[in-house]
This record gives C-alpha cells, sequence and structure tokens, in this order.
C-alpha cells in the first residue's frame, strides 16, 4: 500500500484550507459609492418646468430686446409696458399671461408631454371668446436643457396660419429661456431674418396685472 509523504500531504491540506476560506469583498471607493448613491438629475424639460415655476404668483417686467425687420406699419409693443405674469403653475402645466399695455388678450401655456414640452399661445378677446387665431404654437423636437426650450410650429398650427392667410408664420420656431432670480427670454423667430425677443427681469417682481382675458 503506498503512502502519501508527508510534505505533499501537508501540501494538500493548505490548498483545501485556503479553498473553504470565504473571499472578503473588494473594497469600494468613496467615489464609487458617491455615484452609485447620487440620485437622478431631473430631465431638462421637468428642470425647466421648475426653474420657471419658482416664480409663480410674481409678475415681471420686459423690453424688447430684438425685433427683425422692424414691423411695418403700426407696432402693437411700441411704447407699451409689457409684463409676464406666471399666474397659474402645477407639475405639468404653467400658465404665463403676457399683457402688452392695455391688452390682456395673451396667454403663454407650457406642457410637460411624454416626450418633452409643449408650447400653446392661448389667444382671446375681451370677452373670454377666443381669437379667430389661438392655441399655435409647438411641440419640442429635443431634449433642450435646463435655460432653453425651443418648440418648432406643429401640424395644427401650420393649417391654421394658412387658412387665416398667415403663410409667414408657418415656419414659426418659438423658444423660452429662464435664469431663475435673473431674466425669461421670449422669441420667435423664422428662416429669413426674422427673430423677435422680449427680455423679462426676474430680479424685480412688479404689480401683478388684471387677470387674463378669458381667464378669471
Amino acid at each position: 500500500m503506498k503512502t502519501t509523504p508527508p510534505l505533499l500531504f501537508c501540501c494538500f491540506l493548505l490548498l483545501a484550507a485556503c479553498a473553504a476560506e470565504p473571499q472578503a469583498p473588494a473594497a469600494s471607493s468613496p467615489a464609487a459609492d458617491a455615484v452609485a448613491s447620487a440620485p437622478e438629475a431631473p430631465a431638462p424639460a421637468d428642470a425647466f418646468m421648475a426653474r420657471l415655476a419658482e416664480h409663480c404668483g410674481k409678475a415681471f417686467a420686459g423690453r424688447i430686446v430684438a425685433d427683425e425687420p422692424p414691423p411695418e406699419g403700426d407696432d402693437p409693443f411700441a411704447g407699451k409696458p409689457l409684463v409676464m405674469h406666471v399666474r397659474e403653475c402645477s407639475a405639468a402645466e404653467l400658465k404665463v399671461p403676457f399683457h402688452v399695455g392695455d391688452d390682456h388678450s395673451r396667454t403663454w401655456v407650457i406642457t410637460r408631454t411624454a416626450t418633452g414640452l409643449r408650447l400653446k399661445h392661448d389667444h382671446r378677446h375681451a370677452d373670454g371668446s377666443p381669437d379667430a387665431v389661438t392655441l399655435y404654437g409647438g411641440d419640442t423636437d429635443d431634449a433642450g436643457t435646463a435655460v432653453r426650450q425651443a418648440f418648432p410650429v406643429d401640424a395644427d398650427s401650420v393649417e391654421m396660419f394658412g387658412r387665416e392667410g398667415l403663410k409667414a408664420s408657418i415656419q414659426n420656431t418659438w423658444a423660452m429661456e429662464v435664469e431663475p432670480g435673473r431674466r425669461f427670454l421670449y422669441e420667435l423667430s423664422r428662416p429669413g431674418g426674422r427673430l423677435f425677443q422680449v427680455e423679462f427681469d426676474l430680479s424685480k417682481p412688479v404689480e401683478p396685472p388684471p387677470a387674463p382675458w378669458g381667464h378669471d
């Protein structure tokens, strides 16, 4: 009968002991732990809505910073106080009336959609009835940023503009920018050089204007 040499037998015992001993988990670095536990950043659309909603209930004065080419004939904005009012706020929708002097016909409606944001322009007459050209706008077609969102014209608006003889508007893109406590920008642009921008000073609230027409 063969016997195992003592030295070889000791090697077997040592290998068995190593195999049976549980291995300690690899230590994680503080940086890796921080990444694993960090909350997920909000989508740009949600961050944009939250930034604007920070000013809910407040109104702000504005000024035209771009109007190219200059309008022909009477300018509906010339010499009139311009005021935006972040009037109605929820996680899904913001309503921001844009007052031009005593004209309270305009309200910007920004809505959260499944893919981004939607901007619509709600235009009313003094009796609250809708204007013939109302609820036009568009949806974002990219993620945008927490600061800026752009809204290319949608198909329903193109059809409305064509029906009402506003063919220049069928290529509109609207945009908004918000820097909390500093500035809000509303922009309209289209190919061919049209650019209209109104900038509002978010650092100095003003007296809120009356309710926009049709939104009492």
